[in-house]
């Protein structure tokens, strides 16, 4: 049950313009550092850890780790879409909303616009259009991800083989345990593409039909005229950015 305490616990996580401005930057769905968050809200970094531990002992953030590195991002649906409601308030009301201003931009990952767009990440792809497969695939029905697992879904195999991919035992059982998928953080674009075996079948095949190359001396790729059209015909997803010629 919910309580007048809880509620107030809430709104006092909230009501503090450092908390304010980290909570709106999680809005778009990325997973920041407390350094990135700390330059949103314009505090330092050690301010911002003790903002970020208040909002997750308020069950608004959630700490993901990946590596060596600490990311947060709002815990749920239903805090997005409670700062959302609050930041329609906020903005249809007379006053200035107090102080702190608006919350800084901020680019997160690689200036390289050739890693931002597609690279390797290990054995899978990473980058934008990686994160656009994974979209592609979820709202497909062709993979379902959560937290920190994945599964291929028939309609998924189906796919998968429709491309030339063939996946033996997608549940994982088999294969040392490794998961027919699985998500993983994306270093620039904050959001899940997918590793796993069927991440690294899916860059695999992508090499082997030339849908992507790799870029000498760098994690990135580009991806070819072929791959392009391939991407868009098995995924719907169309590839912006610019286009190197194909050898």
């Amino acid at each position: 049950m919910v309580t007048a305490n809880r509620i107030a616990e809430v709104a006092a996580a909230v009501g503090e313009p450092a908390r304010a401005a980290m909570l709106s930057a999680l809005m778009d769905g990325r997973a920041l550092t407390a350094a990135e968050l700390a330059r949103v809200a314009a505090i330092t970094p050690q301010t911002a850890s003790g903002h970020l531990a208040r909002l997750v002992d308020a069950g608004l953030v959630a700490v993901e780790r990946q590596g060596r590195h600490r990311y947060h991002r709002l815990a749920n649906r239903d805090v997005a879409l409670m700062i959302e409601g609050m930041m329609q308030v906020a903005g249809s009301g007379g006053g200035n909303g107090g102080g702190g201003g608006p919350a800084r931009r901020l680019r997160v990952g690689p200036a390289d616009q050739s890693l931002r767009l597609a690279r390797t990440c290990y054995d899978h792809l990473a980058g934008r259009v990686a994160v656009e497969i994974a979209d592609a695939l979820v709202a497909m029905g062709a993979v379902e991800i959560e937290q920190d697992a994945g599964i291929v879904t028939p309609a998924g195999l189906a796919l998968m083989e429709r491309i030339g991919i063939a996946l033996p035992d997608p549940s994982g059982r088999a294969g040392k345990g490794r998961a027919g998928c699985r998500p993983c953080l994306d270093w620039s674009e904050r959001r899940p593409h997918l590793a796993g075996r069927l991440g690294a079948a899916l860059c695999a095949h992508a090499f082997e039909r030339g849908w992507i190359r790799r870029i000498e001396g760098s994690r990135a790729v580009t991806v070819t005229v072929t791959g392009r059209a391939a991407f868009h015909d098995a995924f719907g997803i169309r590839i912006a950015g610019r286009l190197r010629e194909e050898q």
